[in-house]
């Protein structure tokens, strides 16, 4: 059982908290602490954004904290060799990284898949990889016990849903809202009958994200899903903190986001 199956096992009817921020920003140096940061505030999973020069599905926000952290050159594998540090201290937590297809593929599928599993990853979110043109890159996934994790879109149709439960693996990633991340407008209804069709397709536990930005929008999600996922609102705390306290300002932030879901 790999890191995320056990995390989801282990909950024990709590809501997953699944915390996103951006490797490298504010700046390299302070990515290993902020992480460590999240699970002191109650992350149960990471995703840690890879960052990318052309982040299409992302809003202005979190489009900045890849700006910021590509103007200190951190790459792929720099991202890594950030995960193996936090690993030092952390071999529970599971690791998501989340971005785009091509730095995974500049490395080559297998290559990343062997170099991601001795670093610690437990799994990769390609934004811009459907799972009709991802079985290359799902079967290096698989041979390294890596979970691929699609993102599922409010306009995504019953028979797509089919071909995403053949290659998903630890759970999916339903975005709440048509639109870039960031976006606002979240209705709690329209996403409850959202995932109770996509519960019919696949077994995995569902997260939901886009829109999250509160304690109360992360308790009424948290009712109708397993798992909350929160990015934009942790990464504009990050680019608002002083010198030095981004870590601090992350862990306030999702510790009170954790108490709402458990409340």
């Amino acid at each position: 059982m790999n890191r995320i199956d056990r995390c989801f096992a282990e909950l024990a009817g709590r809501k997953a908290l699944i915390p996103f921020i951006t490797a490298g920003d504010p700046e390299p140096g302070q990515t290993v602490a902020m992480m460590h940061a999240l699970v002191a505030g109650g992350a149960n999973v990471i995703e840690l954004g890879v960052p990318f020069s052309d982040p299409m599905a992302d809003g202005p926000v979190i489009q900045r904290a890849s700006e910021r952290a590509l103007a200190h050159g951190v790459g792929l594998r720099d991202v890594l060799a950030m995960v193996a540090q936090f690993r030092a201290d952390d071999d529970a937590t599971p690791v998501v990284l989340m971005g785009y297809l091509n730095p995974v593929e500049a490395m080559g599928y297998a290559e990343f898949a062997k170099a991601a599993r001795a670093a610690g990853v437990d799994g990769l979110l390609t934004v811009d990889c459907p799972p009709e043109e991802a079985e290359a890159l799902s079967l290096a996934l698989h041979a390294e016990q890596l979970a691929p994790i699609y993102l599922i879109a409010p306009t995504t149709p019953a028979e797509r849903l089919s071909g995403i439960a053949r290659h998903a693996r630890g759970y999916v990633y339903y975005v709440s809202l048509k639109g870039v991340t960031g976006a606002a407008n979240l209705d709690v209804t329209e996403v409850a009958r959202r995932v109770a069709e996509i519960r019919q397709h696949i077994q995995l536990p569902i997260g939901v994200g886009f829109g999250i930005r509160d304690g109360q929008t992360a308790r009424q999600v948290a009712d109708v899903s397993d798992a909350v996922v929160i990015g934009s609102r942790l990464v504009q705390a990050v680019e608002a903190a002083a010198p030095g306290e981004a870590a601090a300002t992350l862990q306030t932030l999702l510790r009170d986001i954790r108490a709402a879901l458990d409340a």
